[in-house]
């Protein structure tokens, strides 16, 4: 945010409005706790480097302890290997090249040379969200949530998977992606200001953080992440963000990075805008709890940034939010091979701001992540993006209509429409998807025997 901005007064109203629960008191021996605990844990970050973030096999995700899943739950992120059979999901890295030099009209970015498509049917990505593993697997994730209260939610069953259609890259090497520092997609300032938002941080509002669940799913399903109308609204729910690796990609070859500790990120990220330093914030001593003192007599929120007629963000930078030490605790995830798959939680809800250079639709995500710029690899990274999709009266609602699009071939109903006679050769089709489980994920009749 431009110093030179100047915060409507009402955001002054909500941030003593937001603290009006508890005491000044109160809220500082928090902070300072959530200052203690980062202090321990991003040295802990550092020292591990890629290693800190989760792997498992995805044949042992039924057989993982209650303090395994715990960890992966911490840490918000996670590489299931072994999802797709190698050669299997590197055959669908050569047909997608093979599908766009038949379709050169298929639009990507950057223009000049493609490398993010926005391509949805194609067949290796029809084959790929229909694989009865990948289903399993985000059907794994979405039991990471929970209803803290034991409430039924009425159309809501976490173990039947859905599909969302999404796009696909093959980022070639070299090639500078200066565009995704550290952030957190979906809700901006709506975080703070929707009442339902707010109530996923209540805990970490009023002094209690380390109750603050990230899983809690009850008020998740109902919190309005854009207040302001911004372009690029998702109309699913979705668990956590991911994606299908169709490459070898290690880090330094411009794979994902993370913050990887979502309850502490979340509590220091929502407390953030209660506190200004009281020493320049390039002194030494800026890390220091005693230089951080509780002030709401500014409107300001550190991190959100306005766009056009809403806002962004958060993005956390090492100056507003020294405490993460994001220029040494950003990780890069571990190596991945063809067939691995890359997840990290994410809750998409209506509306909201774009996530991939405004293309892709809002994912409201409590993890910190951000894209490594540089690619120093010799060969192409490349991945299709796959996302844990729930089954909710929402995306129930959704599917059908995605899956009329996809039998007319047309582009996704949250996607720009395809112009007018755009046509491909090679697009999947239902005999792409065969088995039940895909088919219900796919919104398409099932065949009774």
């Amino acid at each position: 945010m431009s110093d030179s901005y100047e915060w409507p007064s009402r955001f002054l109203d909500l941030k003593r409005e937001l603290v009006s629960a508890t005491t000044q008191e109160c809220l500082t021996a928090s902070w300072n706790d959530i200052l203690s605990e980062l202090a321990k844990r991003t040295a802990e970050i550092a020292q591990a480097g890629t290693n800190f973030v989760p792997q498992v096999k995805f044949t042992d995700l039924e057989k993982l302890t209650p303090e395994e899943i715990d960890v992966i739950k911490r840490k918000g992120s996670v590489v299931i290997r072994g999802v797709v059979d190698t050669n299997i999901a590197s055959g669908w890295k050569t047909e997608l090249e093979e599908f766009i030099k038949a379709n050169p009209h298929a639009e990507g970015i950057p223009e000049n040379d493609k490398q993010f498509f926005h391509l949805y049917w194609t067949r290796p990505q029809v084959q790929a969200r229909a694989h009865p593993n990948v289903l399993k697997a985000s059907a794994w994730l979405s039991s990471l949530y929970h209803v803290k209260s034991g409430k039924k939610l009425d159309g809501v069953d976490l173990s039947v998977p859905l599909t969302y259609a999404d796009r696909f890259r093959i980022r070639h090497p070299g090639v500078d992606w200066s565009n995704f520092p550290p952030h957190v997609d979906g809700g901006a300032i709506e975080r703070w200001e929707d009442d339902t938002f707010r109530r996923c941080f209540e805990d970490i509002l009023t002094g209690d953080w380390r109750q603050h669940d990230p899983y809690e799913l009850e008020h998740r399903l109902d919190a309005r992440s854009s207040l302001y109308g911004r372009p690029g609204q998702a109309s699913v729910f979705r668990t956590f963000q991911g994606w299908l690796a169709m490459s070898e990609t290690a880090p330094t070859e411009g794979t994902l990075r993370v913050f990887p500790d979502l309850r502490l990120s979340n509590a220091y990220t929502i407390l953030r805008p209660f506190f200004r330093p009281t020493v320049r914030t390039d002194s030494p001593d800026i890390l220091d709890p005693k230089n951080w003192k509780f002030d709401i007599s500014t409107a300001d929120f550190p991190g959100i940034i306005r766009v056009g007629p809403g806002y962004s963000g958060p993005q956390p930078t090492p100056q507003l939010h020294p405490h993460l030490r994001l220029e040494e605790t950003m990780t890069s995830v571990p190596k991945v091979n063809p067939g691995d798959m890359v997840f990290w939680h994410c809750v998409s809800i209506p509306s909201g701001i774009s996530y991939v250079l405004e293309h892709i639709p809002n994912v409201f995500q409590d993890v910190v992540h951000s894209v490594e710029q540089e690619h120093t690899g010799s060969t192409d990274s490349a991945v299709m993006y796959i996302g844990a999709v729930p089954k909710t009266p929402l995306n129930s609602a959704y599917v059908v209509k995605q899956a009329q699009t996809f039998l007319a071939g047309q582009n996704p109903p949250d996607f720009a429409k395809l112009k007018q006679g755009a046509t491909f050769v090679g697009l999947g089709g239902d005999v792409d998807v065969k088995e039940p489980i895909s088919r219900v994920a796919m919104g398409l009749s099932v065949q009774v025997a």
